[in-house]
């Protein structure tokens, strides 16, 4: 790779990292949104400097094409082949974002381990009450009141079909970007199964299976109704969702 295509790779990737990060949501599909000032510091780091080595070839040409007049040539070293291929990722973050993590990581990973509480709040008369699926899968396991039991709930999430038949309610969770992300699932009864990565607000109750309020009892819904939703911005947190802009 020769000098000119570092110093245009440099700008690519600069330029792309800004355009995902100033212009678009997209970068919420790779890291947390706490991430973004560092996406347009980098970005713009990667741009200057970039632009810098480009000004700096450009100055240093005719000294060097003055040198090589009088018989002193400089064997300038080059990158493997294989470099070009860091065109690639580069070039997709201007035209084409790689798709989010969606069923496929899903369905093969196991649901998070929910972390012990102790105590839980008294939950709001609404109904359906509004409910992450963490939460839900908490009060499920750990609340010794029973205060989930009967109880109309609404979720959301994407739907991740399920080898052998049926289908959970999934939610995937970035601590700080998708290489460290984990799975929160609740399983879906009552309804046939949606295709995979349709995003869902599903009304019901808990499916009895297990002793609620312990360890044994399901994560899971007898499902009431269905309604498709579009893909939240908090995609990627098992908040309640937020309304794309």
């Amino acid at each position: 790779m020769k000098r000119t295509a570092q110093v245009l790779l440099l700008v690519l990737t600069g330029l792309g990292l800004l355009h995902t990060a100033l212009f678009t949501d997209l970068y919420l599909r790779y890291v947390k949104e706490g991430l973004r000032p560092l996406l347009i510091i980098s970005g713009a780091l990667l741009l200057l400097l970039g632009l810098a080595h480009a000004m700096f070839d450009r100055g240093s040409g005719d000294a060097e094409d003055h040198e090589h007049d009088h018989g002193h040539g400089h064997d300038h070293s080059t990158a493997p082949r294989i470099a070009w291929l860091l065109f690639l990722p580069a070039l997709s973050l201007l035209f084409y974002a790689p798709p989010a993590l969606g069923a496929y990581t899903a369905s093969h990973a196991g649901s998070e381990t929910v972390k012990k509480q102790k105590g839980f709040a008294a939950l709001p008369a609404t109904s359906p009450l509004p409910m992450t699926l963490t939460d839900f899968t908490t009060r499920v396991q750990q609340d010794k009141e029973l205060a989930i039991k009967g109880r109309s709930v609404e979720m959301t999430g994407f739907a991740t079909p399920v080898r052998g038949g049926g289908w959970d309610l999934t939610r995937i969770i970035f601590t700080c970007c998708a290489a460290d992300a984990q799975t929160v699932k609740v399983h879906m009864y009552g309804t046939p199964a949606p295709p995979a990565n349709t995003w869902l607000a599903v009304t019901g109750t808990w499916h009895t299976q297990g002793a609620l309020g312990t360890r044994t009892a399901a994560a899971a819904l007898d499902v009431h109704a269905t309604r498709n939703i579009a893909q939240p911005v908090n995609a990627f947190t098992d908040d309640l969702p937020l309304t794309p802009s």
